[in-house]
């Protein structure tokens, strides 16, 4: 047993537990905005290989073939989800396809045989509910297969045109094309209780047909719906690429150039649009940010922690791809949809569990208004707030340790910073000014809450943690004289 990763996990949940306790007076139970929502994005084929009922020709060693992964092994994989504090799973495209990404579709009705079965998908989703998980599913407008059924009547020769790797669009121009699949994705949510569709491959469909479509969606029920691509229509989340090249650029190393970090969410931050930025590092389709980290000689994991702590902290909604919490490398699709590997350490999953414990229970940290107070060259330091509580949030991404002085003017008289993963508290100084000292490379998040000098609730549960750990020292020397006595 790994003493010392005991002693530092256990006294982490102490300061978390007691510190969120006060924090979340005012929290909210999670309301329909999206904005609540952290979302982790997922390939069915690539997370886990659970039934071999239907691994039909896979080939693990193929990167562009199927490698078996299914329902029932995301199933069986709730709680290494849930671990990490994801309120919501994209399953990709479930659809019957030719591709283990499920994009090349063959039939908007019936589901990937190789991903399993309709009730196994429904079970997955209900199960996904139990733990407190919303679903979605990807569904592909354009660039689906060539073998798609429809192609195959007769009266539907004129509904497509060929595109490239055997692939068809369909003529979105036409209204019976248009209204097939409004009708296709219709039935698939009246069929399964999927809490959100992400709209793919939108190719020339227009922003009057896509808007059709998700009136048609959200008649049905209350669903998100979003896309993969730049779009007018009237998603719910606003997508932009550019978004992951910004961020990768700045926390791929110390010392960046963090001038552009408010871009994504600068319009949605300052009330210009009511609909938030997907906040990303990397997606299905782009380069992992992993390799930017190991082009730039860091430390990925590291750098994925620095930079989750940064978007999970703004603005917006953070959208992490499966493989993330294990540095999964990669530069273009299918190298970027490795196999998920479970035997990894946890150090990410770790700092995600605790990251999104406090997340998940302040609706200031996901909904508050936001201020930038500094931003020189990876150090940033910006304001979370609402009428019920502050946040102060320090990222230092550079490779020293950082000082920052904050007015009291700017945090309030007879209060006291409160930092929960540093266990650091910051008083007023002679001068009225808050001095946040942090080490280099990490993200601190500082409750701004009244002077109230010890904080009890954290020495009990400081002072229960050392006990238990003098406990089990006492238990051994017993065990091990025990041990001697005996030989």
């Amino acid at each position: 047993m790994n003493i010392a990763k005991w002693i530092s996990t256990a006294v982490a949940s102490a300061v978390l537990a007691s510190t969120i306790t006060t924090v979340t007076a005012h929290a909210e139970e999670q309301t329909s905005q999206i904005e609540n929502e952290s979302i982790y994005d997922v390939l069915v084929d690539r997370f886990f290989n659970k039934s071999v009922e239907n691994d039909y020709n896979i080939n693990a060693k193929d990167p562009k073939a199927f490698h078996g992964g299914d329902f029932e092994g995301i199933n069986v994989k709730i709680d290494h989800i849930q671990n990490m504090g994801f309120t919501m799973v994209s399953l990709g495209s479930v659809f019957s396809s030719t591709t283990y990404d499920g994009s090349a579709v063959v039939d908007y009705n019936k589901i990937e045989k190789h991903f399993g079965t309709s009730k196994e998908l429904k079970t997955l989703i209900s199960n996904l509910h139990k733990s407190k998980i919303k679903s979605m599913v990807d569904f592909p407008i354009n660039h689906v297969s060539k073998d798609n059924v429809w192609t195959l009547e007769e009266n539907r020769k004129d509904w497509y045109t060929a595109a490239q790797d055997n692939r068809i669009n369909w003529n979105t121009d036409k209204k019976e094309v248009q209204q097939a699949l409004i009708d296709a994705a219709v039935n698939f949510v009246t069929k399964y209780k999927v809490d959100g569709i992400r709209l793919t491959q939108l190719g020339d469909a227009d922003t009057a047909f896509i808007n059709k479509m998700i009136a048609a969606l959200k008649q049905q029920k209350h669903l998100y719906v979003i896309s993969n691509e730049e779009s007018d229509a009237n998603f719910d989340l606003d997508y932009n690429p550019q978004a992951i090249a910004t961020y990768q650029s700045i926390f791929q190393n110390v010392n960046e150039d963090s001038s552009k970090v408010e871009e994504p969410f600068k319009a949605f931050a300052n009330g210009d649009t009511d609909k938030p930025p997907a906040l990303m590092i990397d997606d299905l389709n782009s380069a992992r940010f992993t390799h930017a980290a190991a082009e730039a000689n860091m430390f990925p994991p590291t750098r994925i922690k620095v930079a989750l702590g940064t978007l999970m902290t703004m603005p917006g909604v953070p959208i992490v791809t499966y493989g993330t919490e294990i540095a999964q490398n990669g530069v273009q699709p299918s190298e970027t949809h490795g196999s998920m590997d479970f035997r990894t350490k946890e150090d990410i999953i770790d700092y995600l569990d605790d990251l999104q414990s406090v997340r998940n229970k302040s609706q200031t940290l996901r909904t508050g208004k936001y201020k930038l107070l500094e931003n020189k060259n990876g150090l940033m330091i910006y304001e979370r707030y609402s009428d019920d509580e502050k946040w102060i949030v320090m990222v230092n991404n550079t490779d020293k340790t950082q000082k920052y002085a904050l007015d009291s003017s700017v945090i309030g008289n007879n209060k006291e910073l409160r930092g929960l993963f540093e266990s650091d508290i910051v008083r007023p100084d002679d001068n009225g000014k808050y001095n946040l000292v942090l080490e280099r490379e990490i993200v601190e998040l500082y409750q701004v809450t009244d002077h109230k000098g010890l904080n009890v609730p954290y020495m009990i549960a400081l002072g229960l943690v050392y006990l238990l750990f003098i406990g089990f020292i006492v238990v051994i020397l017993r065990r091990g004289r025990k041990y001697k006595n005996t030989k």
